[in-house]
């Protein structure tokens, strides 16, 4: 049984999904807002959100870490360099979710997730 378990499958397995997860974090986190499906946006708010309060520390065991879970090293150092100071005063809640309609193709629903 899988009860209060919240990982989101996303219909991938295990590897694809986290690697996907982990760039779509780098994406929001390098542009600040992105353009993707709902539960996407659902499931990687925590990886965000957590990138960001591991980068308000901001000392040497913080940098390792985003970058043992962060892909791309523009979004460690954007992370650790301008968001970890942005947010120094913010408790948590450093994303929002915009809906912007359903797709064309499959009419699957598109949100912009954003950093506040």
């Amino acid at each position: 049984m899988r009860h209060r378990k919240k990982t989101l499958k996303l219909d991938l397995k295990k590897a694809p999904r986290e690697m996907m997860l982990k760039n779509l974090a780098s994406s929001v986190l390098i542009y600040e807002k992105v353009k993707t499906t709902e539960a996407k946006a659902k499931a990687v708010r925590s990886l965000v959100e957590k990138a960001i309060s591991v980068a308000k520390v901001g000392d040497l065991t913080a940098r390792r870490t985003l970058i043992q879970t962060l892909p791309q090293k523009l979004a460690v150092k954007k992370a650790m360099e301008v968001l970890g100071e942005r947010y120094q005063d913010r408790k948590g809640g450093y994303t929002r979710l915009i809906k912007l309609g359903n797709r064309e193709g499959d009419g699957a629903p598109v949100v912009q997730i954003e950093l506040v």
